[in-house]
Protein backbone atom coordinates (compact mmCIF):
# COMPACT_ATOMS: atom_id res chain seq x y z
CA UNK A 1 0.00 0.00 0.00
CA UNK A 2 1.45 3.32 -1.04
CA UNK A 3 1.87 6.10 1.42
CA UNK A 4 -0.56 8.99 1.13
CA UNK A 5 0.74 11.95 -0.78
CA UNK A 6 1.34 15.18 1.04
CA UNK A 7 0.96 18.60 -0.44
CA UNK A 8 3.68 21.11 0.17
CA UNK A 9 2.55 24.25 1.95
CA UNK A 10 5.62 26.19 0.87
CA UNK A 11 4.66 29.30 -1.04
CA UNK A 12 6.26 29.76 -4.45
CA UNK A 13 8.74 32.63 -4.74
CA UNK A 14 7.40 36.06 -5.60
CA UNK A 15 8.77 35.79 -9.15
CA UNK A 16 6.46 32.78 -9.75
CA UNK A 17 3.41 33.58 -7.60
CA UNK A 18 0.69 34.75 -10.00
CA UNK A 19 -1.57 37.46 -8.60
CA UNK A 20 -3.44 38.31 -11.82
CA UNK A 21 -4.13 35.93 -14.71
CA UNK A 22 -5.01 37.58 -18.01
CA UNK A 23 -6.04 34.45 -19.91
CA UNK A 24 -9.65 35.47 -20.50
CA UNK A 25 -11.70 37.39 -23.11
CA UNK A 26 -12.66 39.89 -20.40
CA UNK A 27 -9.01 40.74 -19.74
CA UNK A 28 -8.34 41.22 -23.44
CA UNK A 29 -11.41 43.42 -23.79
CA UNK A 30 -10.33 45.50 -20.80
CA UNK A 31 -6.87 45.91 -22.28
CA UNK A 32 -8.25 46.95 -25.65
CA UNK A 33 -10.65 49.46 -24.09
CA UNK A 34 -7.91 50.94 -21.90
CA UNK A 35 -5.63 51.31 -24.90
CA UNK A 36 -8.39 52.88 -26.96
CA UNK A 37 -9.33 55.25 -24.15
CA UNK A 38 -5.74 56.39 -23.56
CA UNK A 39 -5.16 56.91 -27.28
CA UNK A 40 -8.39 58.90 -27.69
CA UNK A 41 -7.54 61.09 -24.71
CA UNK A 42 -4.07 61.80 -26.11
CA UNK A 43 -5.56 62.68 -29.51
CA UNK A 44 -8.02 65.00 -27.79
CA UNK A 45 -5.23 66.77 -25.91
CA UNK A 46 -3.09 67.11 -29.06
CA UNK A 47 -6.04 68.39 -31.12
CA UNK A 48 -6.93 70.98 -28.50
CA UNK A 49 -3.32 72.05 -28.26
CA UNK A 50 -3.21 72.72 -32.02
CA UNK A 51 -6.68 74.25 -32.23
CA UNK A 52 -6.09 76.64 -29.36
CA UNK A 53 -2.46 77.80 -29.43
CA UNK A 54 -3.11 80.03 -26.46
CA UNK A 55 -4.02 76.92 -24.45
CA UNK A 56 -0.67 75.84 -23.14
CA UNK A 57 -0.63 72.75 -21.04
CA UNK A 58 2.54 70.87 -21.86
CA UNK A 59 2.33 68.97 -18.58
CA UNK A 60 -1.06 67.52 -19.47
CA UNK A 61 0.25 66.49 -22.89
CA UNK A 62 3.31 64.81 -21.35
CA UNK A 63 1.17 63.01 -18.76
CA UNK A 64 -1.17 61.77 -21.46
CA UNK A 65 1.72 60.41 -23.53
CA UNK A 66 3.23 58.77 -20.44
CA UNK A 67 -0.01 57.05 -19.52
CA UNK A 68 -0.52 55.91 -23.11
CA UNK A 69 2.94 54.31 -23.22
CA UNK A 70 2.29 52.50 -19.94
CA UNK A 71 -1.10 51.30 -21.20
CA UNK A 72 0.47 50.09 -24.47
CA UNK A 73 2.91 47.94 -22.49
CA UNK A 74 0.10 46.56 -20.34
CA UNK A 75 -2.22 45.87 -23.27
CA UNK A 76 0.59 44.14 -25.16
CA UNK A 77 1.28 41.93 -22.16
CA UNK A 78 -2.41 41.06 -21.89
CA UNK A 79 -2.65 40.06 -25.54
CA UNK A 80 0.52 37.96 -25.14
CA UNK A 81 -1.21 36.29 -22.17
CA UNK A 82 1.56 37.18 -19.71
CA UNK A 83 0.54 36.59 -16.09
CA UNK A 84 1.23 39.22 -13.44
CA UNK A 85 3.29 37.89 -10.55
CA UNK A 86 3.77 39.38 -7.11
CA UNK A 87 7.27 40.48 -8.08
CA UNK A 88 5.97 42.21 -11.20
CA UNK A 89 3.28 44.02 -9.23
CA UNK A 90 5.76 45.21 -6.60
CA UNK A 91 8.22 46.37 -9.24
CA UNK A 92 5.54 48.31 -11.11
CA UNK A 93 4.27 49.91 -7.91
CA UNK A 94 7.79 51.00 -6.95
CA UNK A 95 8.30 52.58 -10.37
CA UNK A 96 5.03 54.50 -10.08
CA UNK A 97 5.98 55.75 -6.61
CA UNK A 98 9.45 56.69 -7.86
CA UNK A 99 7.94 58.49 -10.84
CA UNK A 100 5.60 60.53 -8.67
CA UNK A 101 8.46 61.34 -6.31
CA UNK A 102 10.60 62.54 -9.20
CA UNK A 103 7.77 64.82 -10.31
CA UNK A 104 7.57 66.29 -6.82
CA UNK A 105 11.31 66.97 -7.00
CA UNK A 106 10.80 68.61 -10.44
CA UNK A 107 12.57 65.85 -12.37
CA UNK A 108 9.57 65.63 -14.65
CA UNK A 109 11.09 63.77 -17.60
CA UNK A 110 12.69 61.12 -15.41
CA UNK A 111 9.39 60.75 -13.61
CA UNK A 112 7.57 60.24 -16.91
CA UNK A 113 10.07 57.54 -17.91
CA UNK A 114 9.62 55.72 -14.58
CA UNK A 115 5.83 55.78 -14.81
CA UNK A 116 5.84 54.63 -18.44
CA UNK A 117 8.25 51.84 -17.50
CA UNK A 118 5.87 50.63 -14.80
CA UNK A 119 3.66 49.17 -17.52
CA UNK A 120 6.64 47.29 -18.92
CA UNK A 121 7.59 46.00 -15.46
CA UNK A 122 4.03 44.89 -14.72
CA UNK A 123 3.87 42.71 -17.83
CA UNK A 124 7.51 41.60 -17.96
CA UNK A 125 7.69 37.96 -19.10
CA UNK A 126 8.13 35.27 -16.50
CA UNK A 127 11.03 32.84 -16.82
CA UNK A 128 11.52 29.14 -16.29
CA UNK A 129 14.10 27.90 -13.83
CA UNK A 130 16.91 25.53 -14.70
CA UNK A 131 16.35 22.20 -12.97
CA UNK A 132 19.69 20.38 -12.65
CA UNK A 133 18.05 18.12 -10.09
CA UNK A 134 16.19 16.44 -12.96
CA UNK A 135 19.47 15.12 -14.41
CA UNK A 136 18.95 11.48 -13.29
CA UNK A 137 15.50 11.40 -14.95
CA UNK A 138 16.80 13.08 -18.08
CA UNK A 139 19.77 10.72 -18.33
CA UNK A 140 17.46 7.70 -18.22
CA UNK A 141 15.51 9.12 -21.16
CA UNK A 142 18.70 10.01 -23.06
CA UNK A 143 19.98 6.49 -22.51
CA UNK A 144 16.71 5.14 -23.95
CA UNK A 145 16.82 7.36 -27.06
CA UNK A 146 18.32 5.97 -30.27
CA UNK A 147 19.17 7.64 -33.54
CA UNK A 148 19.19 11.23 -32.25
CA UNK A 149 22.71 12.76 -32.21
CA UNK A 150 21.54 15.73 -30.14
CA UNK A 151 19.82 13.70 -27.41
CA UNK A 152 22.75 13.86 -24.92
CA UNK A 153 22.77 17.65 -25.06
CA UNK A 154 19.40 17.71 -23.30
CA UNK A 155 21.43 17.23 -20.09
CA UNK A 156 23.05 20.67 -20.24
CA UNK A 157 22.81 22.38 -16.87
CA UNK A 158 20.97 25.55 -17.90
CA UNK A 159 17.92 23.81 -19.37
CA UNK A 160 14.41 23.35 -18.04
CA UNK A 161 12.33 20.28 -18.80
CA UNK A 162 8.76 19.38 -19.59
CA UNK A 163 7.98 15.72 -18.97
CA UNK A 164 5.12 13.68 -20.37
CA UNK A 165 2.43 12.65 -17.91
CA UNK A 166 3.94 9.19 -17.45
CA UNK A 167 7.52 10.50 -17.35
CA UNK A 168 8.59 8.43 -20.35
CA UNK A 169 9.41 11.42 -22.56
CA UNK A 170 10.67 14.96 -22.09
CA UNK A 171 11.83 18.00 -23.98
CA UNK A 172 14.48 20.52 -22.99
CA UNK A 173 14.00 24.25 -23.29
CA UNK A 174 14.95 27.59 -21.86
CA UNK A 175 13.06 30.86 -21.61
CA UNK A 176 14.43 34.28 -22.36
CA UNK A 177 12.61 37.59 -22.91
CA UNK A 178 9.24 35.93 -23.39
CA UNK A 179 10.39 33.13 -25.71
CA UNK A 180 10.53 29.45 -24.83
CA UNK A 181 13.36 28.08 -26.96
CA UNK A 182 13.23 24.31 -27.37
CA UNK A 183 16.57 22.57 -27.82
CA UNK A 184 16.55 19.66 -30.26
CA UNK A 185 13.93 16.91 -30.42
CA UNK A 186 12.04 15.35 -27.51
CA UNK A 187 13.80 12.41 -25.85
CA UNK A 188 12.48 9.11 -24.56
CA UNK A 189 9.41 7.21 -25.77
CA UNK A 190 8.50 8.61 -29.18
CA UNK A 191 4.88 7.46 -28.83
CA UNK A 192 4.52 10.21 -26.22
CA UNK A 193 6.05 13.00 -28.30
CA UNK A 194 2.85 14.35 -29.89
CA UNK A 195 0.97 14.66 -26.59
CA UNK A 196 4.09 16.07 -24.93
CA UNK A 197 4.42 18.85 -27.52
CA UNK A 198 0.71 19.69 -27.18
CA UNK A 199 1.08 19.85 -23.40
CA UNK A 200 4.18 22.03 -23.72
CA UNK A 201 2.34 24.42 -26.06
CA UNK A 202 -0.46 24.75 -23.50
CA UNK A 203 2.13 25.33 -20.76
CA UNK A 204 3.74 28.11 -22.83
CA UNK A 205 0.36 29.70 -23.55
CA UNK A 206 -0.44 29.77 -19.83
CA UNK A 207 2.83 31.62 -19.15
CA UNK A 208 2.69 33.96 -22.13
CA UNK A 209 5.76 32.44 -23.81
CA UNK A 210 6.18 32.29 -27.56
CA UNK A 211 7.72 29.10 -28.88
CA UNK A 212 10.84 28.68 -31.00
CA UNK A 213 12.65 25.43 -31.76
CA UNK A 214 16.34 25.05 -32.61
CA UNK A 215 17.81 21.84 -33.99
CA UNK A 216 14.59 20.07 -34.94
CA UNK A 217 15.16 17.02 -37.14
CA UNK A 218 13.27 16.61 -40.38
CA UNK A 219 11.24 13.70 -39.05
CA UNK A 220 9.98 15.71 -36.06
CA UNK A 221 8.81 18.79 -37.98
CA UNK A 222 5.14 17.68 -37.99
CA UNK A 223 5.12 17.79 -34.18
CA UNK A 224 5.54 21.56 -34.31
CA UNK A 225 3.97 22.62 -37.60
CA UNK A 226 0.64 21.17 -36.41
CA UNK A 227 0.43 23.71 -33.56
CA UNK A 228 -1.79 26.77 -33.74
CA UNK A 229 1.27 28.99 -33.53
CA UNK A 230 2.51 29.56 -37.11
CA UNK A 231 6.01 28.09 -36.77
CA UNK A 232 7.96 28.07 -40.03
CA UNK A 233 10.90 25.68 -40.55
CA UNK A 234 14.20 27.12 -41.79
CA UNK A 235 17.07 24.69 -42.55
CA UNK A 236 20.25 25.50 -40.64
CA UNK A 237 22.50 22.56 -41.46
CA UNK A 238 22.95 18.82 -41.33
CA UNK A 239 23.99 16.18 -38.86
CA UNK A 240 27.29 14.43 -39.54
CA UNK A 241 26.80 10.78 -38.60
CA UNK A 242 29.30 8.01 -39.32
CA UNK A 243 27.90 4.49 -39.66
CA UNK A 244 30.32 2.57 -37.47
CA UNK A 245 29.80 -0.85 -39.05
CA UNK A 246 30.59 0.26 -42.60
CA UNK A 247 33.23 2.92 -41.92
CA UNK A 248 36.66 2.52 -43.46
CA UNK A 249 39.21 4.86 -44.98
CA UNK A 250 39.56 3.03 -48.29
CA UNK A 251 39.39 4.90 -51.56
CA UNK A 252 40.39 8.22 -53.04
CA UNK A 253 37.70 10.21 -51.24
CA UNK A 254 39.32 9.40 -47.87
CA UNK A 255 42.83 10.33 -48.97
CA UNK A 256 42.96 13.58 -46.97
CA UNK A 257 41.66 11.79 -43.89
CA UNK A 258 44.21 8.98 -44.21
CA UNK A 259 47.04 11.47 -44.61
CA UNK A 260 45.99 13.45 -41.54
CA UNK A 261 45.78 10.30 -39.42
CA UNK A 262 49.09 8.96 -40.72
CA UNK A 263 50.90 12.18 -39.77
CA UNK A 264 49.96 11.61 -36.13
CA UNK A 265 51.23 8.02 -36.25
CA UNK A 266 54.49 9.24 -37.76
CA UNK A 267 55.11 11.63 -34.87
CA UNK A 268 54.36 9.03 -32.19
CA UNK A 269 50.87 10.04 -31.08
CA UNK A 270 48.99 7.44 -29.00
CA UNK A 271 45.38 7.54 -27.78
CA UNK A 272 43.37 6.23 -24.86
CA UNK A 273 39.69 6.40 -23.84
CA UNK A 274 38.54 7.19 -20.28
CA UNK A 275 35.19 7.94 -18.64
CA UNK A 276 34.98 11.56 -17.51
CA UNK A 277 33.45 10.58 -14.16
CA UNK A 278 36.37 8.20 -13.49
CA UNK A 279 39.21 10.67 -14.01
CA UNK A 280 41.91 10.55 -11.37
CA UNK A 281 43.69 13.62 -10.09
CA UNK A 282 46.87 13.32 -12.23
CA UNK A 283 44.81 12.84 -15.42
CA UNK A 284 42.47 15.66 -14.48
CA UNK A 285 45.36 18.05 -13.95
CA UNK A 286 46.78 17.16 -17.37
CA UNK A 287 43.46 17.79 -19.12
CA UNK A 288 42.82 21.04 -17.28
CA UNK A 289 46.19 22.19 -18.58
CA UNK A 290 45.07 21.38 -22.15
CA UNK A 291 41.87 23.38 -21.68
CA UNK A 292 43.80 26.36 -20.33
CA UNK A 293 46.22 26.20 -23.25
CA UNK A 294 43.47 25.97 -25.88
CA UNK A 295 42.21 28.79 -28.07
CA UNK A 296 38.68 28.39 -26.66
CA UNK A 297 39.64 29.71 -23.24
CA UNK A 298 39.43 28.04 -19.88
CA UNK A 299 37.11 30.31 -17.95
CA UNK A 300 33.94 30.57 -20.06
CA UNK A 301 31.42 28.15 -21.54
CA UNK A 302 29.50 29.01 -24.69
CA UNK A 303 26.79 27.22 -26.60
CA UNK A 304 23.40 25.97 -25.62
CA UNK A 305 21.61 23.84 -28.19
CA UNK A 306 24.27 21.44 -29.43
CA UNK A 307 26.77 20.93 -26.65
CA UNK A 308 27.15 20.20 -22.96
CA UNK A 309 28.83 22.36 -20.34
CA UNK A 310 30.94 21.55 -17.29
CA UNK A 311 33.91 20.02 -19.09
CA UNK A 312 36.02 17.80 -16.78
CA UNK A 313 33.62 18.30 -13.85
CA UNK A 314 32.28 14.74 -14.08
CA UNK A 315 28.75 16.04 -13.82
CA UNK A 316 27.16 14.03 -16.63
CA UNK A 317 26.89 10.25 -16.94
CA UNK A 318 27.79 8.55 -20.20
CA UNK A 319 30.57 10.99 -21.13
CA UNK A 320 33.83 9.58 -22.51
CA UNK A 321 37.09 11.33 -23.25
CA UNK A 322 39.61 10.20 -25.84
CA UNK A 323 43.11 11.56 -25.18
CA UNK A 324 46.02 12.06 -27.56
CA UNK A 325 49.53 11.85 -26.06
CA UNK A 326 52.74 12.73 -27.86
CA UNK A 327 55.89 10.61 -27.82
CA UNK A 328 56.92 12.18 -24.51
CA UNK A 329 53.59 11.21 -22.88
CA UNK A 330 52.16 14.74 -22.74
CA UNK A 331 48.46 15.13 -23.52
CA UNK A 332 48.21 17.36 -26.59
CA UNK A 333 44.47 17.14 -27.20
CA UNK A 334 41.30 15.39 -26.15
CA UNK A 335 37.77 15.03 -27.48
CA UNK A 336 34.69 14.83 -25.30
CA UNK A 337 31.98 12.41 -26.44
CA UNK A 338 28.51 11.82 -24.98
CA UNK A 339 26.50 8.64 -25.40
CA UNK A 340 22.83 7.74 -25.84
CA UNK A 341 20.76 4.66 -26.61
CA UNK A 342 22.70 2.39 -24.23
CA UNK A 343 25.91 3.22 -26.07
CA UNK A 344 24.52 2.77 -29.59
CA UNK A 345 24.97 6.48 -30.33
CA UNK A 346 28.18 8.38 -29.59
CA UNK A 347 28.18 12.15 -30.13
CA UNK A 348 31.11 14.56 -30.20
CA UNK A 349 30.63 17.39 -27.73
CA UNK A 350 33.69 19.66 -27.92
CA UNK A 351 37.26 19.00 -29.13
CA UNK A 352 40.10 20.48 -27.07
CA UNK A 353 43.71 20.88 -28.15
CA UNK A 354 46.77 22.90 -27.21
CA UNK A 355 47.52 25.95 -29.32
CA UNK A 356 50.59 24.40 -30.94
CA UNK A 357 49.47 20.77 -31.05
CA UNK A 358 50.45 18.76 -34.16
CA UNK A 359 48.14 18.78 -37.17
CA UNK A 360 45.82 15.84 -37.68
CA UNK A 361 44.99 15.25 -34.02
CA UNK A 362 41.27 15.93 -34.44
CA UNK A 363 41.03 13.45 -37.30
CA UNK A 364 43.04 10.84 -35.41
CA UNK A 365 40.93 11.11 -32.26
CA UNK A 366 37.71 10.85 -34.24
CA UNK A 367 38.87 7.83 -36.23
CA UNK A 368 40.10 6.05 -33.11
CA UNK A 369 36.76 6.67 -31.37
CA UNK A 370 34.95 5.19 -34.37
CA UNK A 371 37.20 2.14 -34.29
CA UNK A 372 36.62 1.78 -30.55
CA UNK A 373 32.90 1.95 -31.29
CA UNK A 374 33.21 -1.09 -33.53
CA UNK A 375 34.48 -3.05 -30.53
CA UNK A 376 32.01 -1.67 -27.97
CA UNK A 377 28.87 -2.13 -30.07
CA UNK A 378 28.24 1.49 -31.03
CA UNK A 379 26.20 1.90 -34.20
CA UNK A 380 26.68 5.59 -34.96
CA UNK A 381 29.28 8.23 -34.15
CA UNK A 382 28.08 11.79 -34.65
CA UNK A 383 30.63 14.51 -35.35
CA UNK A 384 30.22 18.26 -35.10
CA UNK A 385 27.04 19.68 -36.65
CA UNK A 386 27.61 21.03 -40.18
CA UNK A 387 25.97 24.45 -40.30
CA UNK A 388 24.95 25.73 -43.76
CA UNK A 389 27.10 23.28 -45.74
CA UNK A 390 25.77 24.57 -49.07
CA UNK A 391 27.47 27.91 -48.45
CA UNK A 392 30.92 26.31 -48.24
CA UNK A 393 30.40 23.71 -50.97
CA UNK A 394 29.83 26.25 -53.72
CA UNK A 395 32.68 28.20 -55.27
CA UNK A 396 30.80 29.83 -58.16
CA UNK A 397 27.92 31.52 -56.32
CA UNK A 398 26.50 34.89 -57.20
CA UNK A 399 26.37 38.10 -55.20
CA UNK A 400 23.92 36.76 -52.61
CA UNK A 401 26.11 33.72 -51.97
CA UNK A 402 29.22 35.87 -51.58
CA UNK A 403 27.46 38.18 -49.11
CA UNK A 404 26.18 35.27 -47.01
CA UNK A 405 29.62 33.63 -47.14
CA UNK A 406 31.23 36.83 -45.86
CA UNK A 407 28.64 37.15 -43.09
CA UNK A 408 29.38 33.65 -41.79
CA UNK A 409 33.00 34.66 -41.27
CA UNK A 410 31.91 37.43 -38.91
CA UNK A 411 31.34 34.63 -36.39
CA UNK A 412 34.90 33.30 -36.71
CA UNK A 413 36.01 34.66 -33.30
CA UNK A 414 33.25 32.55 -31.72
CA UNK A 415 32.92 29.58 -34.08
CA UNK A 416 34.85 29.01 -37.31
CA UNK A 417 32.06 27.48 -39.38
CA UNK A 418 34.07 26.96 -42.56
CA UNK A 419 37.02 25.38 -40.75
CA UNK A 420 34.59 23.10 -38.93
CA UNK A 421 32.95 22.10 -42.20
CA UNK A 422 36.29 21.33 -43.87
CA UNK A 423 37.01 18.96 -40.99
CA UNK A 424 33.69 17.05 -41.06
CA UNK A 425 33.67 16.88 -44.86
CA UNK A 426 36.65 14.52 -44.74
CA UNK A 427 34.36 11.82 -43.30
CA UNK A 428 31.73 12.03 -46.09
CA UNK A 429 28.97 11.45 -43.56
CA UNK A 430 26.45 14.27 -44.01
CA UNK A 431 23.09 13.02 -42.72
CA UNK A 432 19.64 14.48 -42.02
CA UNK A 433 18.84 18.18 -41.99
CA UNK A 434 18.17 20.20 -38.88
CA UNK A 435 15.81 23.15 -38.70
CA UNK A 436 14.98 26.17 -36.63
CA UNK A 437 11.25 26.81 -36.30
CA UNK A 438 10.33 30.45 -35.89
CA UNK A 439 7.50 32.92 -36.39
CA UNK A 440 8.55 35.44 -39.02
CA UNK A 441 6.77 38.36 -37.35
CA UNK A 442 9.00 37.88 -34.30
CA UNK A 443 12.29 37.41 -36.13
CA UNK A 444 14.07 40.52 -34.79
CA UNK A 445 13.67 39.91 -31.03
CA UNK A 446 14.04 36.17 -31.56
CA UNK A 447 17.37 36.67 -33.32
CA UNK A 448 18.73 38.44 -30.25
CA UNK A 449 17.39 35.67 -28.01
CA UNK A 450 18.98 32.87 -30.03
CA UNK A 451 22.33 34.61 -30.41
CA UNK A 452 22.49 35.43 -26.70
CA UNK A 453 21.73 31.83 -25.73
CA UNK A 454 24.37 30.47 -28.06
CA UNK A 455 27.23 32.95 -27.69
CA UNK A 456 27.04 34.78 -24.36
CA UNK A 457 29.79 33.37 -22.12
CA UNK A 458 29.06 31.54 -18.88
CA UNK A 459 31.65 31.08 -16.16
CA UNK A 460 33.43 27.73 -16.20
CA UNK A 461 34.60 26.14 -12.94
CA UNK A 462 38.18 25.18 -13.69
Amino acid sequence: MSAPSTKSTTKPPAAERVVVSVDSPAARLAGALALLGAACWLLHVVARHHAQPQWRDADRLAWSATVLIAVVFIARGIFLNRPVTALHACGAALLVIAGLGLHVLSFDRLGDVAIAASGLALMWPTASRATPGDLPRVWRLVDATRGDPLAPFAMQTGKSYRFSRDGRAALAYRTRWGFAVVSGDPIGDETQFASLVDDFAAHCHAHGWRIAVVGCSEGRLPLWTALRQPLRPVPIGRDVVVDVATFDMVGRKFRNLRQAVQRTHNCGITTEIVAEQELREPQLAELVDVVRDSTKGAHADRGFHMNLDGVLEGRFPGVRLILARDAAGTVQAFHRFATAGHGADVTLDVPWRRRHAPNGLDERLTVDMIMAGKESGAQRVSLAFAAFPEIFDRSDGGLTHRVVYALTHLLDPLIALESLYRYVRKFHALAGRRYVLITWTQIVPLLFVLLSLEFLPRRRRL
